[in-house]
């Protein structure tokens, strides 16, 4: 269904009843099974203008194979939109209609159920023992290189950054002006890398994960589905639920993940950690990078 992925019967009913439709009618339902991705983003009037027809055409039509309406005939069209089964551009133009017909709330609705069940249907799947197992093995690694590209590289970085306030060698890739396999150019089985991505895979990441293994790298990976390419190839997979009525991925259950990690990394590491973040953090204290109330700097 050119990647909107509705019900085919919905397309195979309106395919079967063309003939008895009229000849209007009939025009409306050959633009649908030509366009159905646009029925999910556009109003009756949109369809009835691409088509030629009448508004009032499009309705009989949807009445035609068992619906009450257009807006009943385009909910699995956009269902399909909102769970991720058609591309950006048309998640995109599908939020655009949600704007145009003032249903900002049912979106707002939408946003918050999805955050909720994605954190839990995360964190339902995956073992204590299993993040346990992954936290070891970061914190016994010599190095560990966190990997995440586009939306995901602000979420690695931003966990090597929390992670290096006790720990000495964890780096975020790829490095500015850098490329993932060239930062892992000289790392072996002491080190660890932990990936990041999601449909659609990006290919340097998948491309990093297969050069890390050939170079005996233990591998942490994160992705949404079992049959990533990435999980396929760790040491330690975790799955992660990225549903969203937006039109790209979503990285909250992905963030809390890490987060859990990383307490669990400092849960196993030695007491030395502690005093690592100790001395990060009075350091910050004594160079003044933190407000106290009250405090009013002198400008000279």
């Amino acid at each position: 269904m050119n990647g909107t992925n509705v019900s085919n019967t919905i397309l195979e009913r309106l395919a079967g009843e063309l003939s008895a439709l009229t000849p209007e009618a009939r025009k409306a339902a050959t633009y649908v099974l030509e366009n159905p991705r646009d029925v999910g983003v556009s109003t009756v009037r949109e369809i009835a203008e691409a088509a030629k027809v009448k508004p009032n055409t499009v309705v009989r039509m949807a009445r035609q194979v068992g619906f009450e309406g257009y807006e009943d005939f385009r909910a699995p069209f956009r269902e399909a939109i909102r769970r991720g089964a058609a591309d950006f551009p048309d998640r995109a133009r599908w939020l655009q209609s949600i704007r145009k017909s003032g249903d900002m709330g049912g979106l707002y609705a939408d946003m918050v159920r999805d955050v909720l069940a994605n954190v839990e249907d995360t964190f339902a799947a995956i073992s204590t023992e299993d993040l346990k197992a992954a936290a070891e093995a970061i914190w016994a690694a010599r190095r560990v290189f966190v990997l995440g590209v586009g939306v995901n590289h602000s979420v690695a970085r931003n966990f090597a950054y929390l992670a290096s306030t006790g720990m000495t060698e964890f780096h975020a890739i790829p490095r500015p002006g850098s490329t993932p396999v060239d930062d892992l150019a000289w790392a072996d089985g002491r080190d660890i890398l932990i990936a990041v991505t999601c449909k659609p895979y990006r290919s340097e990441v998948v491309e990093a994960v297969n050069i890390a293994r050939e170079q005996g790298l233990s591998i942490v990976a994160l992705s949404d589905s079992p049959a990533s390419p990435i999980l396929r190839a760790a040491d330690h997979g975790f799955v992660v639920s990225v549903e969203t009525p937006q039109f790209f991925p979503s990285t909250v259950s992905i963030i809390a993940l890490l987060e859990t990690l990383l307490s669990f990394v400092i849960a196993v590491a030695s007491d030395e950690i502690v005093e690592r973040v100790e001395t990060f953090h009075n350091r910050r204290h004594q160079l003044g990078l933190y407000h106290r109330e009250g405090f009013v700097a002198q400008i000279s």
